[in-house]
């Protein structure tokens, strides 16, 4: 292959590429590409689920012409695995093309307004940082690297006229220079102690230990070894000790984006970070000049803010908010809109009529509409309003499946949509039905034996309808039977969806013979605000009675499971619940638990998140709630004795780097299995977080489950 400064324009291939190529889109509705003779199938594999193409979100450009997206390529060794750019025009059908060559992988796409150009940041030639990099799509070439920062930067933006760059990094404190941030670097780097320091919560996130490296909004000119400005520098609101953005695996960020004049930036913050043990963390919108200064609070409310765009007309400042109503466990996401300039404006809440939080939105040119997602009952599908509001709109979209990405470039309308049984494709949401524009991964899904899920409901005690999708196994034959094995989603403010997953997937646990349950228990999201809540001060007992009524009407609707073959297992939230049903009944088989909680009182004290858990339980751990106690797993060991729980052989999983449910949870589970005697084998993963990522572990990880499940159900 010929290096990339010795090839022709990109755009230049894709055009002669039009006239050579056939088309290869297809409706998404569609599970295998057009033409094709049916393949032989066969049972799904670990290969099949670890191996398929992973397609990341696409970034359209402001023409409306094309879209750039992520594909990675995995494989099993992690040395192995390749991520790239891809490109794919929106106006004919011209197959996708890849865009760069390298292993590392690129992020944080963003086009220049004349959608020649695209930045993004990505780790080459030896960076310890992402770094910037600016690639000419029209006129081909290498990427250049725009910045050489010592902490990196990430999330960048292109100004409306295309002269600069807007991104976050990160300064230590005191830090005024980049020349101070590298002292410091090295300074800490020197350190002859290990030793960690903190005075305000959270010490830890997910899997890994905070620092004090603090963010910042930085602007450059568009152009290799441009010195990069501070916009928050000397600021008042910058100074305050709560100051920051939210936290995630790359550390901490700012929310951001350019006003339509390029004259100012809009960012959400949050003050009040240092109370994140006693109360949300509330993110409100700012704006701070071009110039520098003292940045201008565009809300003071108690609601949180994020994800902000400019309507294409540059009159419209529309955001995502939730209302973070104290003493409540769950809030939804709604979308809201301020005029701009903002003035004395409060938002105006847009979805306040309808009962569903929004995943995302995108708002094409020309259409006046926003477009939006949202959960519902194991789908999310195409919707729409008007700027004002009013009434929603159903917009043309897959059945089936799920929408898990959304951008608007021009007039277009581009994002992922996936199903349990269509692993993750761009699709065009364009026109009277959505349109399949990639085909990466639809081969190898044609020739696996599965079916879609089987949607149903039930009425639980409460009155409550309950959702649930039942997969069956390759092969399946409505005759025979089949042992149950009930799956729990983590959250509990999540909702099984009809989505291709990779840590816990559906057809895979199915493979060797289970019909797999999927329930959506009380405290899910996708049902409302208040089903959502219900959860609240029921934080185990409740939803596990669900479940256990969804095992029962399951059995009753099909004649083909087989009552007396039942297990269940989940992750996170999951396990959770997994533990509370080998503790409080001996109806199943067999129990897997990862990641879950064994006692209420330890996993507030230890996890990295304690308010919500507070908040859900009525109150701190101290008060005189018997919540803490009768509704902690390890608490109920006396029905063991009684013969009514901690009875049933139990699978427990743990990564040692999990700080949202630290591995002392596992631990206990395995230590009271053990002194009661109940058959028990605990996994411990050192090198894996909260959830299982490494190809061979993730291997290792089904072939104990499929075992567990086959000593005790077959």
């Amino acid at each position: 292959m010929l290096p990339s400064r010795f090839r022709p324009s990109l755009l230049a291939l894709l055009l002669a590429a039009a006239f050579a190529a056939p088309a290869g889109a297809a409706s998404v509705a569609q599970g295998a590409p057009a033409n094709s003779a049916t393949p032989a199938t066969h049972a799904i594999t670990h290969e099949d689920v670890w191996l398929m193409k992973r397609v990341g979100a696409p970034v359209p450009s402001p023409d409306g012409k094309w879209a750039v997206f992520s594909v990675t390529d995995p494989a099993y060794d992690s040395k192995e695995q390749w991520s790239d750019l891809w490109i794919k025009s929106l106006t004919d059908d011209t197959p996708a093309r890849r865009l760069t060559f390298s292993k590392g992988g690129e992020g944080g796409v963003s086009w220049s307004p004349d959608s020649r150009q695209l930045v993004f940041t990505a780790k080459r030639d030896g960076d310890e940082a992402s770094q910037l990099y600016r690639l000419d799509v029209a006129a081909g070439g290498e990427a250049q690297r725009l910045t050489t920062l010592t902490l990196g930067a990430r999330l960048p933006k292109w100004s409306p006229d295309g002269k600069q760059l807007l991104f976050t990094s990160d300064i230590f404190p005191g830090n005024a220079s980049e020349a101070d941030v590298k002292q410091s670097a090295k300074e800490r780097k020197e350190r002859k102690t290990s030793a960690r320091a903190y005075e305000s919560f959270p010490p830890r996130y997910f899997d890994r230990w905070l620092d004090d490296k603090q963010v910042r909004l930085f602007v450059m000119d568009a152009q290799p070894g441009a010195v990069a400005r501070d916009l928050l520098a000397g600021s008042k609101l910058a100074a305050l000790p709560g100051f920051g953005g939210a936290q995630g695996d790359d550390g901490q960020s700012l929310d951001a984006l350019w006003t339509p004049d390029g004259k100012a930036v809009v960012f959400a913050a949050a003050t009040n970070r240092l109370d994140a043990a006693s109360t949300p963390t509330i993110t409100q919108l700012y704006a701070v000049a071009l110039a520098g200064g003292e940045p201008q609070a565009l809300t003071a409310d108690t609601h949180s803010y994020h994800a902000m765009q400019f309507a294409p007309d540059g009159k419209t400042l529309f955001c995502l908010t939730e209302a973070e109503t104290k003493g409540k466990v769950y809030d939804l996401t709604r979308l809201a809109s301020l005029p701009w300039p903002v003035g004395q404006a409060q938002p105006a809440i847009l979805t306040a009529g309808l009962d569903r939080s929004i995943s995302r939105y995108a708002l094409p040119e020309g259409a006046r509409r926003v477009y939006f997602s949202y959960e519902h009952a194991g789908l999310e599908q195409l919707h729409s309003m008007a700027y004002d509001g009013g009434a929603v709109r159903d917009e043309p979209s897959a059945a089936t499946g799920a929408i898990s990405a959304l951008r608007a470039g021009g007039k277009a309308l581009v994002g992922v949509w996936e199903s349990s049984v269509n692993p993750p494709e761009v699709v065009a949401f364009n026109g009277a039905r959505s349109k399949r524009l990639t085909d990466f991964n639809t081969a190898r899904a044609a020739s696996i034996d599965w079916q879609p899920p089987e949607h149903f409901w039930f009425q639980a005690a409460d009155g409550r309808q309950i959702h649930n999708m039942l997969i069956k196994p390759p092969g399946f034959d409505p005759h025979k039977k089949y042992p149950l094995f009930a799956v729990i989603h983590g959250g509990a403010a999540n909702m099984w969806r009809d989505q291709f997953v990779l840590r816990w997937n559906y057809h895979l646990l199915a493979q060797p013979g289970y019909v797999v349950l999927l329930t959506d228990y009380k405290g899910s999201t996708g049902y409302g605000e208040e089903f959502a809540r219900a959860i609240q001060f029921d934080p185990l007992k409740g939803p596990a009675d669900e479940l256990n009524q969804a095992v029962d009407v399951a059995i009753q609707k099909y004649a083909y499971i087989d009552g007396d073959k039942l297990a269940a297992g989940g992750a996170s939230y999951g396990g959770h619940l997994a533990n509370w049903l080998q503790a409080t009944t001996t109806r199943y088989k067999a129990i897997v638990s990862h990641a879950g909680e064994m006692d209420l009182v330890m996993q507030w004290g230890t996890s990295d998140s304690i308010h919500n858990r507070e908040t859900n339980s009525g109150g701190p751990v101290w008060s005189d709630l018997p919540v803490w106690r009768e509704q902690s797993p390890v608490m109920q060991a006396g029905n063991h004795d009684k013969g009514t729980g901690f009875l049933t052989p139990i699978l427990i999983s743990v990564g040692e780097l999990d700080y949202r449910v630290p591995a002392n949870n596992a631990l206990m589970n395995f230590a009271t299995q053990q002194r009661l005697h109940v058959p028990s084998k605990l996994l411990v993963f050192p090198d894996e977080n909260h959830w299982i990522l490494k190809g061979e572990n993730s291997r290792y990880f089904y072939n104990e489950v499929h075992g567990w499940l086959a000593k005790y159900l077959k």
